[in-house]
This record gives C-alpha cells, sequence and structure tokens, in this order.
C-alpha cells in the first residue's frame, strides 16, 4: 500500500531542509516546495460529505472530505479516495446543504479532510469565503493535512494553500506514520501529527519571521497507566509458562 510508479515511495525533495518533524519519512512521499497543487491534480471532487459528526473535532461538526492525495501514507485509513477523480463533483446544491446545517446552533463548525484538501483549495476556498460571509467567525473551520506546517511556509509553495490556511482556526499536520500510532491520540492517528493554533501560528510567523507553529492550547492526549504490579505479576506468569 501506498507505492507509486516501481513500487517506491518516494523523497522527492531530499536536498530541502528544515521541512519539519519526522520529515522525510519513509511511510509516504515527500513532495518538494510547490511540486503538488491544486490547479494541477484536483477535480473538484468530493468523496463524502457527513453532517452532524462529534469525531472530526471539537464540538458537533460537519465534515467534508474531499477526494485525491498524493501522499500515499503507509496503511491510510482512506486510501479508497486516494484518486482525485473519485466521488462525486461539487456543486452548488451540496454547498446550500452544507450552510444549511452549519447554520443550526448546535453545530459547532465544520472540518476538511480527505484525500488532501490543500490539494483541493478550488473547492475549498469557495466554501471556505461562503462559512466567513454568512457566519463570521461563529463557525470555526478544522483542516486535516498531510504537509507539515513548515513545508507549508517554505519558500516556493504554491499561494493558494497559504491562502486557504487564513480561513482555518485549527490544522491538523504531517503525515500519517503507522510506526507512531497511537489509539490514544486526540483527534490523530500518529504521535508525530499535530493540533495546530493556525491564526496564532500566522501571527507568530508573522512577527518573528520563523516557522515554528503554535500547539492548540485545549489538546489533551489520553495516557495509558500500566501498574507496576501488573507487569510483575505478568512476567512471574509468563516464566512459569515457559
Amino acid at each position: 500500500m501506498g507505492k507509486l510508479s516501481g513500487g517506491k515511495l518516494h523523497d522527492f525533495a531530499a536536498d530541502e531542509q528544515n521541512r519539519g518533524p519526522w520529515i522525510p519519512t519513509k511511510y509516504a512521499n515527500n513532495p518538494k516546495a510547490g511540486q503538488w497543487t491544486s490547479d494541477k491534480l484536483s477535480h473538484d471532487m468530493i468523496a463524502d460529505y457527513k453532517p452532524l459528526v462529534m469525531t472530526d473535532g471539537e464540538g458537533i461538526r460537519c465534515s467534508v472530505y474531499v477526494s485525491g492525495c498524493p501522499f500515499h501514507c503507509v496503511e491510510c485509513f482512506n486510501e479508497s479516495i486516494w484518486d482525485f477523480q473519485a466521488g462525486h463533483p461539487y456543486t452548488q446544491g451540496l454547498e446550500d446543504k452544507i450552510i444549511e446545517d452549519l447554520s443550526q446552533g448546535v453545530v459547532q463548525g465544520i472540518t476538511f479532510l480527505g484525500g488532501e484538501p490543500l490539494l483541493n483549495t478550488g473547492v475549498l476556498l469557495k466554501l471556505s469565503k461562503r462559512i466567513r460571509k454568512e457566519f463570521g467567525h461563529d463557525k470555526d473551520i478544522w483542516c486535516w493535512t498531510g504537509y507539515t506546517w513548515e513545508e507549508l511556509m517554505r519558500p516556493g509553495e504554491s499561494a493558494d494553500k497559504l491562502e486557504l490556511l487564513s480561513y482555518v482556526d485549527i490544522l491538523v499536520d504531517g503525515r500519517y506514520m503507522k510506526d507512531h500510532h497511537d489509539s490514544l491520540l486526540q483527534f490523530r492517528g500518529s504521535s508525530n501529527q499535530r493540533i495546530l493554533d493556525v491564526p496564532a501560528s500566522l501571527r507568530a510567523h508573522d512577527e518573528t519571521g520563523t516557522s515554528a507553529p503554535v500547539i492548540w492550547p485545549k489538546l489533551h492526549d489520553q495516557h495509558r497507566f500500566i501498574p507496576e504490579v501488573y507487569g510483575k505479576d505478568r512476567s512471574a506468569g509468563e516464566g512459569a509458562a515457559s
């Protein structure tokens, strides 16, 4: 799984520096700055739309799953929508339905997933602009991406990605890495991924010129607690069985 032509994952940017934590990785394709863009790859297709969900970010949300992703992370949960032509076209009717669902008082906001949202900006910029026009900042916008924050801040990255970020409140960044999988992480699949406060991160970037992002202040991962006595009892039992 997760491989391109020749059966290999590729680090296209082996000569680039400061691409973020855990990058480059052997578990996904690693692009150069600006190598992948929405205008070249996207077909404005939607794989799924789910209203009133509680798993894709904080609170009750509406979730838009866009089609297409070239990162091809090994053991990706959504491998079936790597194809940019999967699903169905984004329509005005779907957009109107999303806005209607968001207007409900119990809905906190919308989440962009995929697929790769930052390679489907033609759809998501249009939707984001309408959300801000209709609701201002009363509804928040979450987004998942295979890019790291540092990669998105690289010179040469396409302007549409940064424009979409300007509408996003919370970004979950980074490739999924199977060797760092942890089911107790909040809203993430692997420990290299981060939940970022985008407006605070953009302000810090503008003020300092550095790409270091700001972690979401509500982060609260769970932790396993295994009593020491359990470990001793288990070791004793295994010894007796051998």
